[in-house]
């Protein structure tokens, strides 16, 4: 992989058009990202199916869908993200699964914590914090380290939070006909 310094997303892009992995650009480097777990990638594609259920597939995006956002790294590959309508027609002119700076954000992404301090501190801190800078309306963390959902809204004030355990049902503004528990969200069969 070339190792020039990048500065942008669409040098990014460019550059990992053709790659047979995944990388975020940090600090103008390509660093390589580990590939995810089997248990992860499992739950994710579960609440595909299930969020199928109240959005077209067409606007559903398991991990591999490049988000750029600010900070550093300047793009993330969410475990799932639920695309506006105009996306995949936007995507299909940019020729990549990529949501720039200058598409309007995703209407939700969800993150499937895995075990260890680091991971919880990405998905609960870095995470949180560049998918609300980047004014994404909903942020699911799946936390089964933990058992429990939080759900992150958008507010005038930044994110609003709410915890969700057990036979809790999982409310959703941006998805009022989601019906699953916590419980069922966590342990998918």
């Amino acid at each position: 992989m070339v190792q020039t310094p990048l500065k942008t997303f669409a040098d990014f892009l460019a550059c990992t058009a053709t790659a047979d992995r995944y990388y975020e650009l940090t600090n103008g480097e390509l660093i390589e990202m580990p590939p995810e777990s089997d248990g992860n990638l499992y739950r994710a594609l579960q609440l595909y199916e299930a969020l199928k259920t109240v959005v077209s597939m067409r606007q559903i995006r398991l991990q591999g869908l490049a988000l750029a956002v600010p900070g550093q790294p300047r793009n993330r590959y969410p475990d799932l993200s639920v695309l506006r309508p105009e996306h995949p027609e936007q995507m299909g002119d940019l020729g990549q699964a990529a949501i720039t700076l200058e598409m309007a954000p995703p209407l939700l992404v969800v993150e499937i914590v895995s075990p260890g301090p680091e991971n919880h501190r990405r998905d609960y801190v870095e995470k949180r914090n560049q998918y609300e800078w980047r004014d994404i309306p909903e942020y699911w963390i799946v936390d089964p380290v933990v058992n429990q959902v939080t759900v992150l809204a958008l507010s005038a004030q930044g994110y609003e939070e709410k915890v969700f355990e057990g036979k809790m049902v999982v409310k959703s503004l941006s998805f009022p006909g989601w019906q699953l528990t916590a419980e069922a969200m966590l342990n998918l069969p």
